[in-house]
């Protein structure tokens, strides 16, 4: 199904949750990403940010995955995120950050009051084996969101 157009191309109405292992290449995490949608037949032109938990928002991984994708990546404290409800909570990720849960978490918060998810979390599987380094989970924003075309990390409190 074709993303709906707005005025200035397609409507970046889904946001990417993404939760990372530090140290995780961009190279890694896009492709996670990429074949997610892909298998969701969900356009990669409709996504409008990656949404994580601030403790990853610096790594140069995350960071430089949002560049190659062409969208800002947001940052939202474990305490929000842990409000959130979601269908997999893990108890190995509140234990390393704090909330149950970071990629399923983050793309809800990002998608608004009314986002639903679109796609629950999904693992990267490494190549050669070993243990996941990412999760990501698609969410769908309930009403247009316009970010522009901005780029960079913000966090809760600097989001309007």
């Amino acid at each position: 199904m074709p993303a709906e157009r707005g005025v200035h191309g397609p409507r970046r109405d889904l946001v990417v949750g993404v939760g990372a292992r530090p140290g995780i290449p961009a190279e890694e995490l896009t492709a996670l990403v990429r074949a997610v949608l892909a298998e969701s037949a969900l356009p990669l032109a409709a996504v409008g940010a990656l949404a994580t938990v601030d403790a990853r928002a610096r790594e140069p991984g995350l960071r430089a995955a949002a560049a190659l994708l062409g969208v800002e990546l947001l940052a939202y404290p474990p305490a929000l995120l842990a409000t959130v409800p979601v269908p997999h909570p893990s108890g190995t990720v509140l234990a390393a950050t704090g909330t149950p849960s970071v990629a399923e978490a983050a793309a809800l918060a990002a998608a608004g009051p009314d986002g639903t998810l679109a796609v629950p979390k999904r693992t990267a599987a490494p190549a050669g084996g070993g243990t996941a380094r990412a999760t990501c989970a698609v969410a769908r924003r309930a009403a247009p969101h316009d970010s522009g075309t901005q780029k960079t990390v913000r966090t809760h409190e600097e989001m309007p």
